[in-house]
Protein backbone atom coordinates (compact mmCIF):
# COMPACT_ATOMS: atom_id res chain seq x y z
CA UNK A 1 0.00 0.00 0.00
CA UNK A 2 1.69 3.47 -0.92
CA UNK A 3 2.19 5.76 2.08
CA UNK A 4 0.65 9.01 2.22
CA UNK A 5 1.91 12.13 4.40
CA UNK A 6 -1.18 13.18 6.93
CA UNK A 7 -1.33 16.79 6.85
CA UNK A 8 -4.82 17.46 9.21
CA UNK A 9 -5.37 17.03 12.10
CA UNK A 10 -7.53 14.23 14.14
CA UNK A 11 -9.73 16.83 14.93
CA UNK A 12 -10.18 18.07 10.88
CA UNK A 13 -10.30 14.58 9.82
CA UNK A 14 -12.94 13.63 11.42
CA UNK A 15 -14.88 16.63 10.53
CA UNK A 16 -14.52 16.00 7.22
CA UNK A 17 -15.58 12.40 7.37
CA UNK A 18 -18.67 13.87 9.47
CA UNK A 19 -19.21 16.58 6.91
CA UNK A 20 -19.84 13.90 3.94
CA UNK A 21 -23.00 12.56 6.44
CA UNK A 22 -21.63 9.26 5.48
CA UNK A 23 -23.30 5.69 5.63
CA UNK A 24 -21.55 2.37 6.69
CA UNK A 25 -23.06 -0.96 5.60
CA UNK A 26 -22.31 -4.18 7.48
CA UNK A 27 -20.50 -7.05 5.11
CA UNK A 28 -20.34 -9.58 7.16
CA UNK A 29 -22.09 -11.97 9.66
CA UNK A 30 -22.17 -11.49 13.31
CA UNK A 31 -20.38 -14.36 15.35
CA UNK A 32 -22.75 -16.43 17.08
CA UNK A 33 -22.26 -20.20 18.73
CA UNK A 34 -23.49 -22.46 16.84
CA UNK A 35 -23.08 -20.77 13.13
CA UNK A 36 -22.10 -22.28 9.78
CA UNK A 37 -18.60 -23.62 9.88
CA UNK A 38 -16.59 -25.87 7.88
CA UNK A 39 -16.17 -28.77 8.74
CA UNK A 40 -12.17 -28.40 8.31
CA UNK A 41 -12.63 -25.57 11.23
CA UNK A 42 -13.59 -25.54 15.05
CA UNK A 43 -16.32 -24.04 15.60
CA UNK A 44 -17.25 -20.38 17.44
CA UNK A 45 -18.65 -20.77 21.36
CA UNK A 46 -19.02 -18.06 23.57
CA UNK A 47 -20.06 -18.27 26.86
CA UNK A 48 -20.42 -16.13 30.04
CA UNK A 49 -18.00 -17.05 32.30
CA UNK A 50 -18.92 -14.67 35.14
CA UNK A 51 -21.69 -13.17 35.87
CA UNK A 52 -23.54 -10.21 37.13
CA UNK A 53 -23.57 -11.14 41.31
CA UNK A 54 -21.24 -13.66 40.96
CA UNK A 55 -18.82 -11.72 42.83
CA UNK A 56 -20.38 -7.96 44.06
CA UNK A 57 -17.66 -5.25 45.13
CA UNK A 58 -18.49 -3.50 48.92
CA UNK A 59 -19.99 -0.33 46.71
CA UNK A 60 -22.23 -2.61 45.16
CA UNK A 61 -20.99 -2.81 41.88
CA UNK A 62 -20.90 -6.30 39.37
CA UNK A 63 -19.12 -7.25 36.27
CA UNK A 64 -19.21 -9.73 34.05
CA UNK A 65 -17.51 -11.26 31.03
CA UNK A 66 -17.27 -14.25 28.82
CA UNK A 67 -14.75 -16.84 27.22
CA UNK A 68 -14.51 -17.36 23.46
CA UNK A 69 -13.09 -20.41 21.73
CA UNK A 70 -13.20 -20.28 18.03
CA UNK A 71 -11.36 -21.06 14.90
CA UNK A 72 -9.46 -18.16 12.55
CA UNK A 73 -11.40 -19.01 9.69
CA UNK A 74 -14.79 -19.33 11.04
CA UNK A 75 -17.89 -16.79 10.31
CA UNK A 76 -16.88 -13.57 8.45
CA UNK A 77 -13.01 -14.20 8.47
CA UNK A 78 -9.95 -13.13 6.11
CA UNK A 79 -7.41 -15.56 5.23
CA UNK A 80 -3.57 -15.08 5.58
CA UNK A 81 -1.01 -15.84 2.95
CA UNK A 82 -0.04 -18.39 5.37
CA UNK A 83 -3.14 -20.46 5.39
CA UNK A 84 -2.41 -22.29 1.87
CA UNK A 85 0.35 -24.09 0.22
CA UNK A 86 0.81 -25.72 -3.30
CA UNK A 87 3.73 -28.36 -3.42
CA UNK A 88 5.15 -27.49 0.21
CA UNK A 89 4.83 -23.85 -0.95
CA UNK A 90 3.46 -20.70 0.42
CA UNK A 91 3.12 -17.55 -1.45
CA UNK A 92 6.14 -16.16 -2.53
CA UNK A 93 8.29 -19.95 -2.71
CA UNK A 94 8.14 -19.72 1.00
CA UNK A 95 8.89 -22.67 2.50
CA UNK A 96 5.58 -24.27 4.69
CA UNK A 97 7.03 -26.60 6.70
CA UNK A 98 9.79 -24.56 7.64
CA UNK A 99 7.61 -21.53 8.48
CA UNK A 100 5.17 -23.85 10.75
CA UNK A 101 7.61 -24.83 12.92
CA UNK A 102 7.09 -23.83 16.88
CA UNK A 103 2.93 -23.70 16.52
CA UNK A 104 3.16 -20.59 14.37
CA UNK A 105 3.90 -19.33 10.81
CA UNK A 106 7.40 -17.51 11.07
CA UNK A 107 6.20 -15.50 7.85
CA UNK A 108 2.97 -14.90 6.17
CA UNK A 109 0.48 -15.12 9.44
CA UNK A 110 -1.94 -13.23 10.01
CA UNK A 111 -0.02 -10.42 11.61
CA UNK A 112 0.99 -9.77 7.99
CA UNK A 113 -2.45 -9.20 7.05
CA UNK A 114 -2.86 -5.18 6.07
CA UNK A 115 -5.32 -2.77 7.58
CA UNK A 116 -7.59 -2.58 4.11
CA UNK A 117 -8.73 1.23 3.90
CA UNK A 118 -9.51 0.96 -0.09
CA UNK A 119 -11.82 1.31 -2.96
CA UNK A 120 -14.43 -1.70 -3.20
CA UNK A 121 -15.87 -3.19 -6.27
CA UNK A 122 -19.51 -4.87 -5.69
CA UNK A 123 -19.95 -7.92 -8.61
CA UNK A 124 -23.59 -8.97 -7.84
CA UNK A 125 -23.85 -11.88 -10.39
CA UNK A 126 -27.08 -13.02 -8.73
CA UNK A 127 -28.58 -9.77 -9.50
CA UNK A 128 -27.38 -10.09 -13.23
CA UNK A 129 -28.79 -13.59 -13.34
CA UNK A 130 -32.31 -12.33 -11.64
CA UNK A 131 -32.34 -14.29 -9.10
CA UNK A 132 -32.06 -14.10 -5.41
CA UNK A 133 -29.43 -16.97 -5.24
CA UNK A 134 -27.23 -18.59 -7.41
CA UNK A 135 -27.90 -22.13 -7.90
CA UNK A 136 -26.18 -24.59 -5.30
CA UNK A 137 -23.00 -25.60 -6.87
CA UNK A 138 -23.18 -22.85 -10.02
CA UNK A 139 -19.44 -22.30 -11.07
CA UNK A 140 -19.23 -18.14 -11.47
CA UNK A 141 -17.19 -17.74 -14.65
CA UNK A 142 -14.90 -14.54 -15.75
CA UNK A 143 -18.05 -13.55 -18.11
CA UNK A 144 -19.95 -13.78 -14.89
CA UNK A 145 -18.03 -11.17 -13.43
CA UNK A 146 -17.30 -8.94 -16.50
CA UNK A 147 -21.20 -9.24 -17.04
CA UNK A 148 -21.63 -8.20 -13.58
CA UNK A 149 -18.89 -5.29 -13.91
CA UNK A 150 -20.58 -4.13 -17.05
CA UNK A 151 -24.09 -4.00 -15.23
CA UNK A 152 -22.50 -1.72 -12.69
CA UNK A 153 -20.56 0.26 -14.57
CA UNK A 154 -17.45 -0.54 -12.72
CA UNK A 155 -13.89 -2.57 -13.69
CA UNK A 156 -11.72 -4.07 -11.33
CA UNK A 157 -8.62 -2.16 -10.93
CA UNK A 158 -5.01 -2.14 -9.34
CA UNK A 159 -5.47 -2.15 -5.33
CA UNK A 160 -9.45 -3.17 -4.70
CA UNK A 161 -11.10 -4.92 -3.01
CA UNK A 162 -13.66 -7.06 -5.11
CA UNK A 163 -16.49 -8.09 -3.28
CA UNK A 164 -18.61 -11.15 -5.49
CA UNK A 165 -22.49 -11.99 -4.48
CA UNK A 166 -24.12 -15.04 -4.96
CA UNK A 167 -27.09 -14.50 -2.71
CA UNK A 168 -25.74 -16.90 -0.63
CA UNK A 169 -26.23 -15.22 2.84
CA UNK A 170 -29.58 -15.97 2.98
CA UNK A 171 -29.52 -19.50 3.42
CA UNK A 172 -26.87 -18.56 6.46
CA UNK A 173 -29.74 -19.32 9.14
CA UNK A 174 -29.86 -23.21 7.56
CA UNK A 175 -26.37 -24.70 7.96
CA UNK A 176 -26.98 -28.11 6.43
CA UNK A 177 -27.71 -26.02 2.58
CA UNK A 178 -25.60 -22.83 3.43
CA UNK A 179 -22.43 -25.28 3.53
CA UNK A 180 -23.46 -27.37 0.68
CA UNK A 181 -21.74 -30.21 1.33
CA UNK A 182 -24.22 -32.34 -0.25
CA UNK A 183 -25.19 -29.82 -3.37
CA UNK A 184 -22.29 -27.91 -3.55
CA UNK A 185 -22.19 -23.73 -3.41
CA UNK A 186 -21.80 -21.38 -6.29
CA UNK A 187 -18.54 -19.81 -6.06
CA UNK A 188 -15.95 -18.09 -8.07
CA UNK A 189 -13.93 -21.26 -10.80
CA UNK A 190 -10.49 -20.47 -11.71
CA UNK A 191 -10.76 -18.47 -14.76
CA UNK A 192 -12.75 -15.57 -12.56
CA UNK A 193 -9.44 -16.04 -10.10
CA UNK A 194 -7.25 -15.17 -12.78
CA UNK A 195 -9.61 -12.43 -14.51
CA UNK A 196 -9.45 -10.76 -10.96
CA UNK A 197 -5.66 -11.39 -10.32
CA UNK A 198 -4.86 -9.99 -13.45
CA UNK A 199 -6.86 -7.12 -12.59
CA UNK A 200 -4.40 -6.44 -9.37
CA UNK A 201 -7.10 -6.79 -6.79
CA UNK A 202 -4.96 -6.93 -3.22
CA UNK A 203 -8.33 -9.16 -1.83
CA UNK A 204 -11.43 -10.64 -2.95
CA UNK A 205 -14.55 -11.99 -0.68
CA UNK A 206 -17.78 -13.49 -1.35
CA UNK A 207 -20.99 -14.59 0.73
CA UNK A 208 -20.05 -18.30 1.20
CA UNK A 209 -18.42 -20.53 3.05
CA UNK A 210 -15.49 -21.22 0.89
CA UNK A 211 -15.23 -18.05 -2.04
CA UNK A 212 -14.82 -20.22 -4.71
CA UNK A 213 -17.13 -22.69 -6.41
CA UNK A 214 -17.41 -26.04 -4.31
CA UNK A 215 -19.18 -29.00 -6.54
CA UNK A 216 -21.99 -30.85 -5.92
CA UNK A 217 -21.00 -33.65 -3.10
CA UNK A 218 -16.87 -32.68 -3.78
CA UNK A 219 -16.58 -30.43 -0.15
CA UNK A 220 -13.69 -29.01 0.34
CA UNK A 221 -11.98 -31.76 -1.20
CA UNK A 222 -10.14 -29.12 -3.76
CA UNK A 223 -9.54 -25.48 -3.72
CA UNK A 224 -8.16 -24.78 -6.67
CA UNK A 225 -9.05 -20.59 -6.56
CA UNK A 226 -7.44 -20.63 -3.01
CA UNK A 227 -4.13 -21.97 -4.80
CA UNK A 228 -4.59 -19.43 -7.54
CA UNK A 229 -5.89 -16.07 -4.77
CA UNK A 230 -3.40 -16.85 -2.11
CA UNK A 231 -0.40 -18.55 -3.41
CA UNK A 232 -0.14 -17.81 -6.84
CA UNK A 233 -1.01 -14.31 -6.29
CA UNK A 234 -0.70 -13.09 -2.61
CA UNK A 235 -4.26 -12.23 -2.88
CA UNK A 236 -5.99 -12.46 0.78
CA UNK A 237 -9.63 -14.10 0.84
CA UNK A 238 -12.38 -13.07 2.88
CA UNK A 239 -15.51 -15.50 3.36
CA UNK A 240 -18.71 -15.69 5.23
CA UNK A 241 -19.80 -11.98 3.94
CA UNK A 242 -22.96 -10.94 3.81
CA UNK A 243 -23.79 -8.89 1.17
CA UNK A 244 -27.38 -8.31 1.13
CA UNK A 245 -27.91 -4.99 2.92
CA UNK A 246 -25.26 -3.90 0.12
CA UNK A 247 -27.11 -5.58 -2.33
CA UNK A 248 -30.39 -3.59 -1.77
CA UNK A 249 -28.75 -0.33 -1.78
CA UNK A 250 -27.84 -0.90 -5.48
CA UNK A 251 -23.50 -0.36 -4.17
CA UNK A 252 -21.15 -0.38 -6.97
CA UNK A 253 -18.40 1.03 -5.72
CA UNK A 254 -17.63 2.19 -1.97
CA UNK A 255 -14.91 2.75 0.49
CA UNK A 256 -14.05 -0.65 1.85
CA UNK A 257 -13.24 -0.66 5.42
CA UNK A 258 -11.44 -4.05 7.63
CA UNK A 259 -9.01 -5.20 9.90
CA UNK A 260 -8.13 -8.09 11.18
CA UNK A 261 -6.83 -9.32 14.19
CA UNK A 262 -2.92 -9.45 14.79
CA UNK A 263 -2.95 -13.12 15.40
CA UNK A 264 1.13 -13.76 15.29
CA UNK A 265 1.75 -16.89 13.43
CA UNK A 266 -1.70 -17.26 12.38
CA UNK A 267 -3.54 -18.59 9.28
CA UNK A 268 -6.90 -16.20 10.04
CA UNK A 269 -8.73 -13.66 11.76
CA UNK A 270 -12.03 -12.77 11.98
CA UNK A 271 -12.96 -9.42 10.41
CA UNK A 272 -15.44 -6.96 10.77
CA UNK A 273 -15.42 -5.24 7.14
CA UNK A 274 -17.78 -2.13 6.56
CA UNK A 275 -18.75 -0.31 3.52
CA UNK A 276 -18.58 3.32 3.52
CA UNK A 277 -20.38 5.48 1.09
CA UNK A 278 -22.15 9.14 1.13
CA UNK A 279 -25.20 9.53 2.59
Amino acid sequence: MTEHTVTAGPDALLNAVVATEADIIELGHPHTTGMPCSPNHPGFRMTLIRRHGDMVRPDGGSASNEIIVTGGHVGTHVDALSHVSHEGKLHGGVDAEEAQRGGRFSKLGAESIPFLLRRGVLLDVARVHGVDALDAGYAVTEQDLRDAADDAGVAPRRGDVVLIRTGWARHFEDPQHYLGQQDGVPGADVGAARWLADAGIVAAGADTTAFEHIPAGKGHSVLPVHRVLLVENGIHIIEHLNLEAASERGLTEFTFVMAALRITGGTGSPVRPVAVVAA
